[in-house]
């Protein structure tokens, strides 16, 4: 009889994941260029597709190791936290560089920006009224999966499942006040270094709401096909640091670049 060796950690299986996932953002990368410059979207569009069927069936793998093979021990569990944390820390610094550079022109404005900030001919945007809106609704959506998270724990399964289900309300609300302050910006990315550290910044942000919206839902609907029990729910609380992550960005940037900035 064949003994085969049991250790503590998960031996990662061989996946087409990584692989497919980065022909893909390749692809969406070359696409958008081409998009911008020649207005072809075919490319981009395969890219797009390419990246939504890797992040599927990613997921779909992570989901059948975690909930149904077992081989999420707590040392899995465990080194999991770890490079959550670690995920996180560098998300830290990536924002850390936008924020580098605000503060870079904004507080010793060069004679090319005319010596002051917000540069002469750029109308700020007021932060007291949908940049306030925005904030009472991402402060909302961290009360709310909160909520969802003691829920879980306490073995509440309908309470976690309305509070999960009103936090991606909140981040979709978030998602459509930020597209239409977009829309009605009096001003561009192309408007010198205002316009380009406000629309990358707060760009950026918006990609992480899309991006934690999206981890959410994964996980509401693990949630109602009881994927979670009340010790076993690591993928909830990565999203849930996840989101609450993107809440505090959220708070530096509403005090910098819409309160301080303009």
């Amino acid at each position: 009889m064949a003994h085969f060796p049991v250790h503590p950690y998960h031996m990662v299986t061989p996946s087409p994941w990584p692989l497919t996932g980065a022909l893909s953002a390749l692809m969406m990368a070359s696409g958008l260029a081409m998009w911008f410059h020649f207005q072809d979207k075919i490319l981009f569009t395969l890219g797009i597709t390419g990246l939504a069927l890797t992040v599927y069936q990613w997921w779909r793998d992570m989901t059948r190791e975690a909930t149904f093979l077992g081989q999420h021990t707590p040392p899995v569990q465990k080194g999991l936290r770890f490079g959550m944390v670690l995920f996180i820390a560098s998300e830290v610094l990536f924002f850390v560089g936008f924020f580098w550079a605000f503060y870079h022109s904004s507080l010793a404005p060069s004679p090319e920006l005319g010596g002051s900030w917000p540069p002469a001919g750029i109308s700020p945007l007021d932060p007291f009224e949908v940049p306030l809106l925005n904030t009472a609704v991402l402060l909302a959506s961290g009360v709310t999966i909160t909520w969802a998270h003691h829920s879980i724990v306490h073995g509440g399964h309908k309470n976690a499942v309305c509070a999960l289900g009103l936090t991606l309300m909140l981040g979709a609300y978030f998602t459509f006040l930020q597209g239409l302050e977009y829309y009605e910006a009096p001003f561009s990315i192309a408007d010198g270094a205002y316009g380009t550290t406000f629309f990358v910044a707060t760009g950026f942000h918006g990609l992480h709401v899309i991006i934690g919206s999206s981890f959410l839902a994964v996980c509401l609907v693990r949630l109602v096909l009881h994927h979670f029990t009340t010790n076993h729910h690591f993928g909830f609380e990565a999203a849930a640091w996840y989101w609450h992550f993107v809440d505090v960005v959220w708070l530096f940037l509403y005090v910098s670049i819409y309160w301080w900035g303009c």
